[in-house]
């Protein structure tokens, strides 16, 4: 086994051409992952690649650096959209963990249960990927494949996040569900964005992670709740409309009370929202 520290991202590329290599950024889940089996086979650091790191504006809207830690994020001076994925980096683990997790490894980890998941649906998030021979940019949607698995080849690195620049005057919320407050994978959890004009509900998305094989958006709730009366959100969701989820039964909770959970969070994570955008 060797352990290889790229300083620049045209080294890093050049590794990932000539050979299997596994990613580390913060290592925070690849190595718990291992249990008690040895490492085996080549390491590579990009932790310290200054060309993935940090959080900037663009025309467009805003760039993540695929290495950005969850406390950058935590600590960044971002719009109220992005209320819901600071929530979210704050429920990632411990403070030390948030220091050195970074977000590209929550997503290229594809845990069902990732927290920073939702909120980076529900802004419409993409995933940049690079590798020796170009690049390409798709949808987070598209990125997250399954459970463990996810659209990177094995010679293409996540080099940032890029999210189009959000509703003018948007708030979003994040809601988690545990087993207790604090160091806890999600039994479900939900983030929304919305943005209320004139009294009404103009726009909103609305993204469930843990109770399906990959976190989705639930397009059929945004639709029916899209242009109505505030006074009218909370009654119109519904239950049945969270009936396409498929959760599984673990340790945590039966896929039968994740289901019956999921329209209580959604709704306390609505009205959270709401209220955030009045």
């Amino acid at each position: 086994m060797s352990y290889l520290t790229a300083t620049t991202l045209d080294q890093a590329l050049t590794t990932l051409a000539a050979g299997p290599v596994s990613i580390i950024a913060g290592g925070t889940d690849w190595f718990p992952a291992r249990g008690d089996h040895p490492v085996t086979g080549d390491l590579l650091d990009i932790t310290r690649l200054p060309e993935l790191r940090g959080i900037s504006q663009t025309d467009q809207g805003w760039r993540i650096g695929a290495a950005t830690t969850w406390t950058d994020i935590i600590r960044a001076d971002l719009p109220a959209a992005f209320d819901g994925l600071k929530l979210a980096a704050r429920e990632v683990g411990s403070i030390q963990i948030q220091n050195a997790g970074t977000i590209a490894g929550n997503l290229c980890n594809a845990s069902p249960a990732a927290d920073g998941v939702p909120p980076l649906l529900t802004l419409n998030a993409e995933v940049e990927l690079c590798s020796a021979n170009g690049s390409r940019v798709l949808p987070l949607s598209q990125f997250l494949q399954g459970v463990r698995q996810t659209d990177r080849a094995q010679n293409e690195l996540v080099t940032a996040i890029h999210i189009p620049a959000p509703p003018a005057d948007s708030h979003s919320s994040f809601v988690k569900l545990g087993a207790r407050k604090y160091l806890v994978i999600s039994i479900c959890m939900v983030a929304v964005l919305a943005k209320i004009e004139s009294g009404r509900l103009t726009d909103i998305r609305i993204a469930i992670g843990a109770a399906s094989p990959v976190a989705q958006r639930l397009t059929a709730l945004e639709d029916q709740l899209r242009g109505s009366a505030l006074g009218n959100v909370e009654n119109r969701i519904t239950a049945d409309l969270v009936q396409t989820l498929s959760p599984i039964t673990d340790a945590r909770a039966s896929a039968d009370y994740r289901l019956a959970a999921s329209a209580t969070l959604v709704r306390r994570a609505v009205m959270r929202a709401l209220k955030g955008a009045l």
